[in-house]
């Protein structure tokens, strides 16, 4: 039996990427905040507790793909202002929200609640995105290198970018890593 995923419409196929239009679907994410390899391991814990139970009603959720995960916050362009202030932060630690998609039988009101307060469940919209498929290795490397890819080719073809950058796993982590379908998708301004 395949894995469901979110629905969409392939617009156009490029060497470089793919164009697609995604349907709206719901999702169960957390936050986390760690190191980009290991933030992956906690968050997948709490949210395969949700749909293997741990929510209100014990009721068990099949597993759908992709896994993804992006950074928390997403800058917005502000005008320059004085003084520039610099601070450390702890190296090598940031926020991410990694996502669970929700099968499609659920509503967001029908979806059971969450026992665990840090999961929240959200209905992700409609929207345009660029998709660059790749196998290999999960590592942070591998992930930017392949972004930067996509996102050269997207300034090449005048496409712009809206949003962080999102980073999707459809394979479990026992796959082999020649076997995973990987992919980093680029939300798109319409």
């Amino acid at each position: 039996m395949a894995t469901e995923e979110p629905r969409y419409q392939t617009l156009q196929t490029t060497a470089d990427y793919e164009l697609r239009r995604y349907e709206p679907y719901r999702v169960a994410e957390v936050e986390v905040r760690g190191d980009f390899e290991k933030v992956g391991s906690e968050a997948f814990r709490i949210l395969a507790g949700y749909i293997f139970g741990d929510n209100q009603g014990g009721l068990k959720i099949e597993m759908t793909a992709p896994v993804s995960q992006r950074p928390a916050a997403v800058g917005t362009r502000l005008e320059m202002t004085a003084p520039v202030t610099q601070h450390q932060t702890e190296a090598g630690t940031e926020t991410y929200v990694v996502s669970f998609v929700m099968p499609e039988r659920f509503s967001l009101e029908t979806l059971p609640r969450p026992n665990n307060p840090r999961i929240v469940l959200r209905v992700e919209p409609a929207s345009r995105v660029a998709a660059r498929r790749y196998s290999g290795s999960w590592s942070e490397a591998r992930y930017r290198d392949e972004e930067r890819r996509l996102l050269h080719a997207l300034q090449r073809d005048g496409l712009k970018p809206r949003g962080a950058s999102v980073y999707a796993r459809y394979n479990s982590p026992f796959s082999l890593p020649m076997f995973r379908r990987n992919e980093i998708l680029v939300p798109l301004a319409d």
